[in-house]
């Protein structure tokens, strides 16, 4: 008999995700990361064809997660997770760092390699990235504002009119 499933498959930011469906305690077991065992010749080959579900154990093996059976493919990157991988020989669980709360979305952190090779060029796309960003353009906004604010002041009277006046022509 399998035991039910603390979380479900649903659309997130970034795509699919893994959602909680019930509270999951800190150090709690969420999901293992499953495929087949690859070299690491053999999976630099799938990765340079484009594969983004390689998970690499150590220095010579690696996890093709490509199946859809591998529900831990559908964990996202976070740069604030609420999860953690654990290699135990040549299995990868992941497992909650904190208390997890129903609708929660499960995250882990992807590594600095993934960081710097994937999500770089596109821009992290995390709750907390997301927020530093929107924070940045909005301060942006209001240097902008500011700065065109003291362009259109610069050569107005009280009365909004300008110093200098054109005179016109009469004909």
């Amino acid at each position: 008999m399998s035991r039910k499933r603390s979380f479900r498959v649903g659309r997130a930011r970034t795509g699919l995700g893994l959602f909680a469906t019930q509270p999951i305690k800190k150090r709690g077991f969420i999901v293992e990361y499953k495929g087949r065992k690859l070299t690491t010749e053999q999976a630099d080959k799938l990765e340079a064809r484009g594969n983004r579900y390689l998970y690499e154990i150590n220095s010579r093996w690696t996890i093709d997660g490509t199946t859809r059976r591998n529900l831990g493919r559908y964990a996202n990157h976070s740069c604030r997770p609420n999860a953690e991988s654990h290699s135990l020989g040549h299995k990868v669980i992941l497992r909650a760092i904190k208390n997890i709360k129903p609708g929660d979305e499960i995250t882990y952190n992807y590594g600095r390699d993934y960081l710097v090779n994937v999500i770089t060029r596109r821009g992290c796309k995390c709750d907390k990235c997301r927020e530093k960003r929107a924070a940045t353009r909005a301060e942006a906004r209001v240097k902008a504002r500011q700065a065109k604010a003291r362009l259109n002041g610069a050569g107005r009277t009280k009365t909004g009119r300008t110093k200098s006046r054109r005179r016109s022509r009469l004909s």
